[in-house]
């Protein structure tokens, strides 16, 4: 850093320039309490996902090895990224080098970048189970899921490579002074990512969860058609019931996306650069990271086994319980 850039953040003391921009104390301690809380739930949540389908051997199946690899990437999300972007977002200054602000990064946009492409292999996997139920136990095998998964991790780290590649190879170009962290993202970088982290998993998650619904409807009428009248009213409530199910499952699914993804690809979506000098940045980011505490909800709590492991795991019953035995459903 050369003298005259390092004058820009250090007018007066070379080491303390920050302290004018420091935070009240009570509103860091605030924003520490409240970042802090999010990361300890998103981590919390996800551990327990990962802990039940890893140790009751019933629920190891090949769906729940795509919701063991999305709770996976949600947890170190909490885990690695949420802490670092509360120090980010709450401190003056950048204190942890050069490195780490490179690498701060790529951790972050590669876990992301998973987590959607695991939602996306969620989406097919439905797809499938609905639409091809006698196909699926020859199709979808354990084998085929983990190197679907291992490929969606691999290219995510490599996606991300190549994206952020000149801000690892010299972190601080777009720095104007000494205790920065700034990064940008070409507009032809950003439409990019636009494309493969946000429009192509929302179309393939949006087309597949719609073809599941009206596949999951013909087959409720296709039932009433084929029982007693007397118990057509019973199955048309029961159908009825399952439409409007499956319907609010999917619009939660598709609403928490968009919620979370649009606000940070807005820039793309305008024809902007990405900066995170830019003033929304450290709300539309985090909007971002939330979302990997809203996926154990929205995967996970649907599920009735995963609410009786949560209440195996936090009474410690868990240790009473044969993973090779225990009837979770």
């Amino acid at each position: 850093m050369d003298p005259d850039r390092a004058e820009l953040c250090y007018p007066q003391l070379l080491n303390l320039s920050c302290r004018g921009l420091t935070r009240p104390r009570s509103e860091a301690v605030l924003l520490y309490t409240l970042l802090s809380s999010i990361a300890a739930l998103t981590v919390a949540l996800n551990l327990l996902v990962v802990i039940s389908i890893s140790y009751f051997k019933e629920l190891q199946t090949p769906t729940n090895t795509l919701l063991l690899s999305l709770a996976i990437s949600d947890l170190l999300v909490g885990l690695l990224v949420m802490p670092v972007e509360t120090v980010r977002f709450i401190e003056p200054c950048w204190l942890l080098g050069n490195l780490m602000c490179a690498l701060s990064y790529i951790v972050g946009f590669t876990l992301t970048s998973a987590s959607v492409g695991n939602m996306v292999l969620i989406s097919i996997d439905r797809y499938v189970a609905i639409c091809f139920p006698l196909q699926y136990p020859t199709q979808v095998t354990h084998s085929r899921i983990q190197v679907s998964v291992s490929l969606c991790w691999f290219c995510s780290l490599l996606y991300n490579g190549l994206i952020l590649k000149e801000h690892l190879r010299q972190p601080d170009r777009y720095n104007s002074c000494y205790g920065e962290c700034l990064v940008v993202i070409s507009y032809v970088s950003g439409t990019t990512d636009l494309v493969f982290t946000f429009i192509a998993p929302c179309s393939v998650i949006v087309i597949l969860y719609a073809r599941v619904f009206v596949v999951a409807v013909s087959q409720a009428r296709a039932m009433q058609s084929h029982v007693t009248p007397a118990a057509v009213g019973s199955v048309k409530v029961t159908a009825q019931k399952s439409e409007k199910k499956a319907a609010r499952t999917l619009g939660v699914v598709i609403l928490v996306f968009l919620l979370t993804f649009c606000p940070y690809y807005y820039p793309s979506l305008a024809g902007h650069d990405i900066s995170n000098s830019a003033s929304s940045w450290a709300v539309v980011s985090w909007m971002l990271y939330i979302n990997s505490c809203l996926n154990p909800l929205i995967y996970a709590f649907f599920y009735p086994w995963f609410r009786k492991t949560i209440y195996l795991i936090v009474s410690l019953k868990i240790l009473k319980h044969d993973p090779f035995q225990a009837n979770i459903f």
